[in-house]
């Protein structure tokens, strides 16, 4: 689509945000139920679409990552959305203003037109789950999804224009010129879900309009292993979460710290866990491909780039399986091993089912090393030692936290979900979600009697004199 024709579109969602004003609770309730069933009745084309984009796609997985994944925040705000819409009433200052009547007030507001740019790692989650939040808030929508899942993108455009009409959600498809146009666009504040370095162009282009901005982005989120971690049940949940979409996760964990004398038991942990979920890999169809050659090319040049400079390499792979002959772009879960800050792995965020593990002595050490690194999405913390996970939670930064497991915080729709400087701005899901894309327009009511108000006014007396000595103290 043209610059022009999105211009248009959006103009034409803003004047019908103007003309029919804030949509009622039932009003919003009702686009999110159609949301609902447009994932329940094309479920299984959502997941033929993604296997064809990806080349292999478990539909499982797809069920539980973009369909019910997309479906709980939904209806978590349909239940909601009335409560979040009531005025919240706030305390009035100076006290005695109350005392003779004010009144203070927060009313959340619709912004009006939110744009959203989603990526192709979780096109239909990443599409929907924003919309929980911008459609409880009264908004309208445009979205931009990734050229690197067409099909989906085309399925979801369908979906859209079969339940929706244009002045309320609508979806336009293209390459990085589209992109480049629809980030310039003056919405009421506009979602960007996707790696950091297009984040930058996203701000910029963004800042023209000076439109508000979440950024959900991603980075290096690290796993801590306390020394009190149970390895075996650490090692399966940390494999889970990297096996997961083949690692094309913004919170996958992108690298372990374990202490020394854990590193074989996790290994052999890893080897377990992976050989336990996919006995084999070639032509499973529970394991992801990667979703295109370049990608490929660079997660594979990542292993080769660390194993010339000197790292050990383990494959999580059956026995004599051959994944250089295959149909599809697969790449098995590895691990390197005690891998040096000048291997690229440890320089860019991995995107892909490849695990470095590096040793500690001290947590202090694993803090540091943490702390020297941009702050990331997601941080992991196992172990049950209270004191070193409390040290872990206040000596550094991330996003958000899930303790003795990974990516789990991202599922609760009662905590926010974002990221901090690299990793994201801004936050959603849930209550946050609703108050991210709503304007809190705040209101005071003033008292009726004019007398006390009076002595605020010149000549200045006594009365004002006396207030103001007793505001003058410490």
């Amino acid at each position: 689509m043209e610059a022009a024709a999105m211009n248009a579109l959006l103009s034409k969602q803003k004047a019908a945000h103007l003309r029919d004003g804030a949509p009622s609770a039932a009003q919003r309730i009702e686009r999110i139920d159609r949301c609902i069933k447009l994932l329940i009745d094309n479920a299984g084309a959502i997941a033929d679409a993604l296997n064809q984009d990806f080349g292999s796609r478990s539909k499982e997985a797809t069920a539980f990552t973009d369909i019910a994944a997309s479906i709980g925040p939904l209806k978590h705000a349909r239940a909601h959305l009335t409560k979040w819409m009531a005025p919240e009433k706030r305390k009035v200052t100076p006290a005695i203003l109350g005392l003779f009547g004010a009144k203070a007030e927060v009313r959340y507001q619709p912004k009006g037109v939110i744009g959203i740019i989603s990526p192709w790692n979780f096109p239909v989650n990443l599409t929907f789950a924003p919309l929980a939040g911008v459609l409880a808030a009264g908004n309208r929508a445009m979205i931009k999804p990734s050229e690197f899942t067409p099909a989906t993108s085309e399925l979801m455009a369908v979906m859209f224009s079969s339940a929706f009409s244009d002045e309320e959600i609508a979806l336009v498809t293209g390459g990085p010129e589209v992109g480049q146009a629809f980030a310039g666009l003056a919405f009421d504040h506009m979602i960007f879900t996707g790696a950091t370095n297009i984040a930058r162009h996203v701000m910029r282009a963004a800042a023209d309009n000076l439109v508000p901005l979440t950024l959900e982005l991603g980075g290096k989120s690290p796993v801590i292993l306390g020394k009190s971690a149970d390895i075996a049940v650490a090692s399966a949940r940390i494999m889970n979460g990297k096996t997961l979409n083949a690692g094309q996760i913004c919170l996958a964990p992108d690298y372990v710290l374990t202490p020394r004398e854990s590193l074989e038991p996790f290994v052999a942990g890893a080897q377990a866990a992976v050989a336990k979920m996919f006995p084999t890999l070639k032509d499973n169809p529970d394991y992801t491909a990667i979703v295109a050659q370049r990608h490929y090319d660079r997660i594979k040049n990542y292993v080769d780039d660390a194993r010339a400079k000197g790292a050990r390499i383990v494959e999580l792979k059956p026995d004599g399986e051959d994944l250089s002959q295959q149909e599809h772009r697969k790449i098995a879960p590895t691990l390197i091993i005690d891998p040096t800050d000048d291997m690229l792995v440890m320089q860019e965020e991995i995107f892909g089912p490849v695990l470095p593990v590096k040793t500690y002595g001290a947590i202090d050490e694993a803090i540091a090393y943490v702390n020297k690194g941009d702050r990331p999405l997601g941080l992991y913390y196992f172990g049950t030692d209270e004191a070193e996970r409390e040290k872990v939670l206040n000596a550094t930064t991330a996003g958000g936290v899930t303790i003795n497991d990974v990516v789990f915080h991202v599922a609760q729709e009662n905590l926010p979900f974002g990221g901090v400087g690299p990793s994201g701005m801004g936050s959603y899901h849930g209550v946050d979600g609703f108050r991210e894309f709503s304007h809190a327009k705040s209101i005071y009511t003033q008292i009726k009697a004019d007398k006390p108000l009076q002595q605020m006014r010149p000549p200045y007396g006594p009365a004002i004199r006396k207030y103001l000595a007793g505001q003058l103290k410490a």
